[in-house]
C-alpha cells in the first residue's frame, strides 16, 4: 500500500525506484497528496513546490529508464528553511528576509546531484531561536504525535514532515540542539556530525553545523555520507546534572527513559557508570556564542524592522554583549572541547536531550527575550554544550516524544550511529498519520 510506502524511508523508497515497483513521480505525488492531506493541521511546510517537484519527478524517471542508479534518485525530500534553494526565499521564519535565494546551498545541490527531489521548505522559529517551532508569520507547527505540542525546533517543521510519513527524510541544522530537540521531541533519528562533514556556511559564530532528520539510523547514514561502525565493548559514561547549578535535572519521565538505555546498554556488553562532566564554563560561553549569533543574523536580514519583539530583544542582548567577552567564549571552546575529549577517551558520554516533554503549543506566547532564555534553557539546558566544544552527538529515540544523546569524539560519527542502530525502536507511525 502507498501509505506504506511513505513510511518506507529514504533507503528503501529509493531502492523502490530502482527496482522498477513505483516511479519517481508515484513517490512525489504521494508526497505531495499527504502533504495537502496532512499540513493544513500539522503547518511543516511553508511554501511547497508541487509543479517544481513533479516535474523534477518525470525528469527523474527518464533518466531512471536510461540506467542511471544515483542513491537518492526519484526520492522526495525537504528543505529546512534557513537552506537557500535557489529561486526560493530563504525566509528562516520571518517576513524580514530579501529576495529570492540565487543558487542552492550546498547541502541542497548535493542532494539533487543524488537524484534527490525537493518538494518544498519547511518551517522555523524566527532566526531559529528557539526549541519549538511557532511565528507570528507562519503559525504554530505541531507534533504528529501529539497535535497540542511542539515538535521542536529550530528544525521542527523538518521534524514533523517525515514523522508524519509527508517526506522521506528533512535537511536540518543545529546550533544549539536544533537537530537533536526536533529529533527527540518525533522519535527519528538525529545527528549532530562535527565540523565540516556536511558542508555548512559560517553560521552562529562556528555553532551552527547543517544535518538530516529521518526515520531510521540507516537513512541518517545514507544521507550523512557514513557507514556506519558496529560498536565493539564500549565504556559509556552517563550524566544527569545540568552544566550550570541554578538549571534543573530532568524530570521522572526522562530519568525512567536514560535507566531503560543504561540496562539495555549493559545488556549488550557495554561497560556504563555514571560521572559528571567538568564542564568548566562552556555554559556560559555556549550562551554568549549564541546570543550573538541571534545579532549577526538579524543585522544580516535585508528588512530587520520586521523582525518580532523578541527577536529583537535577542539581537539587543547579543549586541550589548562586550567585546572582550565573545572574544573569550570563543577562544575558551578549544580547551572546552579538549577536557571534554580526555574525559571521553574512546568511550562515550549519554546525557539527556531535554528535561521534560516537548512543550504544549503557545507556552512561550507573549514572553520576551530574557523570559524566553531563562525558559527555553531550563527545557534544553544540554544540546547547545555540544555545539560549543564541536564533538558529534546523536538523538536516539526511547519513546515517540522521549529521547536521549550520546556524545562522541572528533570523528566518532560512524560509532554513534552503530549504537544507535542498536538501541533505536521501531516506533512505527503517529497515530492518524
Amino acid at each position: 500500500m502507498m501509505s506504506d510506502v511513505a513510511f518506507a524511508g529514504v533507503a528503501r523508497q529509493a531502492e523502490l525506484v530502482r527496482d522498477g515497483e513505483v516511479t519517481a513521480r508515484d513517490l512525489v505525488q504521494l508526497s505531495l497528496d499527504r502533504i495537502a492531506e496532512h499540513d493544513p493541521v500539522l503547518n511543516c511546510f511553508r511554501v511547497v513546490f508541487a509543479e517544481r517537484a513533479l516535474a523534477e519527478a518525470d525528469q527523474a524517471d527518464a533518466r531512471h529508464q536510461a540506467g542511471d542508479d544515483r542513491p537518492l534518485l526519484g526520492v522526495p525530500i525537504a528543505v529546512k528553511d534557513d537552506q537557500d534553494v535557489q529561486g526560493e526565499v530563504t525566509a528562516k521564519g520571518s517576513i524580514a528576509h530579501g529576495g529570492p535565494a540565487a543558487a542552492d546551498a550546498e547541502i541542497v545541490a548535493r542532494l539533487r546531484a543524488d537524484g534527490a527531489i525537493i518538494v518544498g521548505k519547511t518551517n522555523v522559529p524566527e532566526l531559529m531561536t528557539m526549541a519549538f517551532t511557532e511565528t507570528l508569520w507562519y503559525g504554530a507547527t505541531r507534533n504528529p504525535w501529539d497535535l497540542d505540542r511542539t515538535p521542536g525546533g529550530s528544525s521542527g517543521g523538518s521534524a514533523a514532515a517525515v514523522a508524519a510519513g509527508l517526506v522521506a527524510a528533512a535537511t536540518a541544522s543545529d546550533g544549539a540542539g536544533s537537530i537533536r530537540i526536533p529529533a527527540a521531541c518525533t522519535g527519528l533519528i538525529g545527528l549532530k556530525a562535527g565540523p565540516g562533514v556536511v558542508p555548512t556556511p559560517t553560521s552562529w559564530n562556528g555553532l551552527s553545523t547543517y544535518g538530516f532528520l529521518a526515520r531510521t539510523v540507516e537513512d541518517v547514514a545514507l544521507l550523512h555520507g557514513i557507514a556506519t561502525e558496529p560498536p565493539s565493548s564500549l565504556r559509556i559514561t552517563w550524566s544527569a546534572k545540568p552544566p550550570l547549578p541554578t538549571l534543573p535535572g530532568p524530570n521522572a519521565t526522562v530519568r525512567a527513559a536514560m535507566t531503560t538505555v543504561r540496562e539495555r546498554l549493559t545488556a549488550l556488553g557495554h561497560a556504563v557508570e555514571e560521572r559528571d562532566p567538568d564542564w568548566g564554563l562552556a555554559g556560559p560561553r555556549t550562551v554568549v556564542r549564541f546570543l550573538r549569533g541571534i545579532a549577526d543574523d538579524a543585522r544580516s536580514m535585508a528588512r530587520p524592522e520586521r523582525l518580532d519583539r523578541r527577536t529583537r530583544g535577542f539581537a539587543r542582548l547579543g549586541s550589548a554583549l562586550p567585546e572582550p567577552l565573545f572574544a573569550k567564549a570563543l577562544a575558551g571552546a578549544e580547551a572546552d572541547r579538549d577536557r571534554l575529549e580526555r574525559e571521553l577517551g574512546n568511550g562515550l558520554l549519554m546525557l539527556p536531550v531535554y528535561n521534560e516533554l516537548p512543550p504544549r503549543i503557545g507556552a512561550y506566547e507573549g514572553l520576551g527575550a530574557v523570559r524566553s532564555l531563562d525558559k527555553g534553557f531550563k527545557f534544553t539546558p544540554f544540546p547547545g554544550l555540544l555545539n560549543h566544544t564541536g564533538l558529534p552527538a546523536i538523538a536516539v529515540p526511547v519513546a515517540p516524544m522521549v529521547a536521549v544523546q550520546f556524545v562522541g569524539p572528533r570523528g566518532s560519527e560512524a560509532r554513534l550511529l552503530g549504537l544507535a542502530a542498536l538501541l533505536a525502536p521501531d516506533l512505527g507511525r503517529p497515530p492518524g498519520f
